[in-house]
Order: structure tokens, then sequence, then C-alpha cells
């Protein structure tokens, strides 16, 4: 049997943020983020762009001081582009205008000559010997992880924890690497008493994802946000009346269109060594972690007796007593 992400149920419409959301671009939020967080921004939604909407991101992100100084019509000169590629450029960073993008670049140009140090990436090369392996990962994950928890957006985030903690049940769809991520964030779950189950098998999501309803969660976990084995269980719980939640590394990702919160993670740069699909779950665990101290606070009262039971049981079952008995 096949399905379609073109089939839809009548019951439920997409979320009102895509719905005057230009294709490939994604809605801009009401405050500008902060200027900090502009170098994660680029690297997490560069690869969607256009070619000449990279040319005008890379340019601001690698000398926001020079950047900063130039008009629009400047910088589109500098970066061989045009005026509304500069502009498409800056609200896709997330900023209403190109105004408020020169703004932040002047914010984070004073930030650098601050002695704020610049993001730090890592080219690992095949012969590079393991201790600089160690050393280019190490930096290369902590600068991940620092520009997830940077650009995330806790609102988002609040709302998905408030979701989870209410759930009836819980369902989380991921392929691949991210299905680990999903597995993690079940068994996370099911030690504080929730009900949560990971599938890693499109058939059998689509076949849970029918039973959701309102009150029910459904977790969709693709770093880039197209992929077809995710999107459908998530599609076919948004239009069931379930909550539904996306961590993805692209905010313009197909995904999004079913998801009533996204949670965008960053990764460090691709390489051949490297491809994102691997190097994308440091940042997705983290917003697991997130949303289970979110969940764990909110229900810390019936969470905290059965993480306590769930440690006794593991524990007496490992114990010398239990062995012989």
């Amino acid at each position: 049997m096949t399905y379609s992400v073109k089939e839809t149920f009548p019951q439920r419409a997409r979320p009102s943020r895509d719905a005057s959301a230009a294709p490939g671009a994604s809605a801009v939020p009401a405050k500008s983020p902060d200027p900090g967080t502009l170098a994660a921004t680029v690297r997490t939604v560069g690869p969607s762009m256009t070619r000449s909407m990279q040319r005008v991101a890379e340019a601001v992100a690698n000398d926001p001081a020079a950047c900063a100084h130039l008009t629009v019509t400047a910088l589109a000169q500098r970066t061989g582009t045009s005026e509304a590629t500069v502009v498409r450029t800056a609200r896709l960073l997330g900023y209403p205008g190109y105004r408020d993008l020169r703004l932040a670049l002047a914010a984070l140009a004073a930030q650098q000559a601050a002695g704020v140090p610049p993001a730090v990436t890592a080219d690992i090369a095949v012969d590079d010997p393991l201790t600089e392996v160690v050393a280019k990962l190490a930096r290369e994950e902590q600068q991940t992880l620092a520009d997830t928890a940077a650009q995330l957006d806790v609102a988002q985030l609040e709302a998905a924890v408030g979701a989870l903690a209410a759930a009836r049940r819980i369902e989380v769809f991921g392929i691949g690497a991210s299905s680990l991520v999903g597995q993690d964030l079940v068994q996370k779950l099911l030690r504080i008493g929730l009900i949560a189950h990971a599938h890693g098998d499109t058939h059998l999501a689509i076949t849970n994802a029918v039973q959701l309803r309102q009150g029910d969660v459904a977790i969709a976990i693709t770093h880039s946000g197209n992929t077809h084995d995710v999107i459908e269980p998530l599609r076919v719980a948004f239009d069931r009346g379930a909550t539904t939640v996306a961590i993805t590394g692209r905010p313009d990702g197909a995904v999004t269109q079913y998801a009533d919160h996204v949670l965008t993670t960053s990764t460090s740069r691709e390489s051949e060594l490297r491809p994102a699909a691997m190097s994308s779950r440091t940042s997705q665990l983290l917003v697991v972690d997130f949303l289970f101290i979110g969940v764990m606070q909110r229900t810390y009262e019936t969470a905290a007796p059965a993480l306590s039971a769930s440690y006794e049981a593991l524990a007496h079952r490992h114990s010398p007593r239990a062995s012989r008995s």
C-alpha cells in the first residue's frame, strides 16, 4: 500500500503561520533574533536558500562590520545580487527588513570588537591524526549545541512541553539517525509514566497516527524537513486533530506544514566524512533533553515517583540477590 502526502482529511486546516508565507520562505517572527545568533541562523537556513541569497547571507555573517555600513543597493552590488534578493534574505534570516538586519550587524560587530569569540567550524581531513579529530569534533559539537540553544524559539518549546505534559498518548516518528533520537525521547518519557511510542517504520507509524485524536501528541524528527516517511504520519496525526511537533533543521521544510509547533535545530557544517544526517543528531538530542526536562518540571508530582520507581526496579533486577533468586 502506498500513501501520498497530497491526500488530506477535511478535519483541520494547516497552521495559520503558513497562510501568507511564500514557497521556500518561513514566517517572520514578531521579534528580531539576537544578533549573536546570526551565524547560527545562516548555517541552519543557508542550505535551503537560493545561491544568490546564500551569497548575501554569507557576506553579512562573515563581515558584519563592513556590511553594517552598506545600503541595500551597495550590499546587492557587493554580492552580485539584486536589492530584492537582499531584502528577501534579511526576512528569511528573521528580520522584518534590511534596516533591522543592518542594526543587528552593527550590534554583532560591536560584540566581536569587544572580544566575543567567533564561531568555530572544523574541517576534518582524511589524514588528520586522532588527537586533532577529537579536538575538532569537540569544538564543533560545542558550537552546534550553542547555536541550537541560541536560535531555539522558547515560546514554541513551552507550547510543545505543555502539550506533552497533558498528552493522553505520544507518538514519535523518525527515520534512520532521527529514529534513534526518537527512541531516546520515548525512553525518557516512559520513565516518568507517560504513554509514548517511537516508530521507524512508516506503515506502522501511519497505523498508529490514524488512532490519534485531540489531546494526543505526534512528534516528527527530520533534519532535512522533507523526509516523506516522516511527513506522512505527521500529516495523518495533524488531520486527526492531534497536537503536532516538528524537530527539524529546516524551518521552511515541508514537515512544518503539518506542525503546530516547530523546534529548529542547528548542525555542524556538512562534510564528506560527516554528512548532515549524522551530525544533526547532537542538536536533536539537546532538544529532546529540553522537552524532557520541561515535561518533568510540569509533571513533577507524578513524574518524580515514576522515575524513582523505574530506577529501583532496574537496580533490583541487577542486584546480586535478584540474580540468585
